[in-house]
């Protein structure tokens, strides 16, 4: 029987095709009749492998959310909870710099992905494990996530043009380097992340010594106060 000319279509191909056709063009670029034509393929033979254009979305995204490493997390790994989120922010960013188009799809959320939701997973265990309430450390995940895809959704630095007559010191007093910036865009996207990154972790630090502290003893008085059907809110 003769080999045929195309490779057999499959997942692994269909995602790997359309991650880079989003990649070079972005998302508007994507549908399933471009799809099926850069495979080579009849646009029904698609639904064979996925029912919707979203599910390919939701592919993509999870493709890319195997790419971020959550090593630092594992119990036998022994870095601190502040230094592990650390180390795993740098590498949630990298991972979403390379694929800066489908970080819309990412920032909704991990739904029913698989790889995504290892990371969500992995990062409230790691928390938990570290002290952390489980409400706070869910709090915890949901920061984070906020800050690195919104850092990867778009440039700072790129947001100026590298014309310097276009920043008029009479209208701008305080401009008069920002045509620069494009050019050292990435230089500057990454020191802004890490300032803020570690801003936030040196907040979150000033939190959790707090859940260190030993609770102040209650007064005879306050104590007297509270009969046996007292009750305590929990935090949700």
């Amino acid at each position: 029987m003769a080999r045929p000319r195309k490779p057999l279509l499959s997942r692994d191909r269909i995602v790997e095709t359309a991650g880079a056709l989003v990649d070079a063009e972005g998302l508007a670029a994507l549908s399933t009749r471009r799809l099926a034509a850069e495979l080579g393929v009849s646009g029904p033979s698609l639904y064979n492998h996925f029912r919707t254009k979203d599910e390919i979305l939701d592919a993509i995204a999870d493709a890319v959310s195997t790419k971020i490493d959550l090593s630092m997390f594992a119990e036998t790994d022994g870095r601190d909870w502040r230094t592990a989120l650390h180390d795993w922010a740098v590498s949630y960013r990298a991972a979403l710099a390379d694929h800066p188009h489908i970080v819309p799809v990412l920032a909704q959320g991990p739904g029913r992905r698989p790889a995504g939701l290892r990371v969500a997973d992995a990062v409230f265990g790691a928390m938990v494990r570290a002290g952390w309430p489980p409400a706070q450390a869910t709090s915890i995940g949901a920061l984070m996530r906020y800050f690195v895809t919104g850092s990867a959704l778009g440039s700072f630095a790129r947001g100026f043009v590298d014309d310097e007559t276009a920043y008029d010191p009479a209208d701008y007093p305080h401009l008069g380097q920002a045509h620069l910036l494009a050019e050292h865009r990435q230089k500057v996207d990454e020191r802004a992340f890490e300032t803020g990154l570690r801003a936030l972790l040196d907040g979150l630090r000033m939190q959790y010594e707090t859940l260190a502290r030993p609770a102040e003893t209650e007064s005879p008085a306050a104590d007297a106060a509270s009969g046996p059907d007292s009750s305590v809110s929990a935090e949700a």
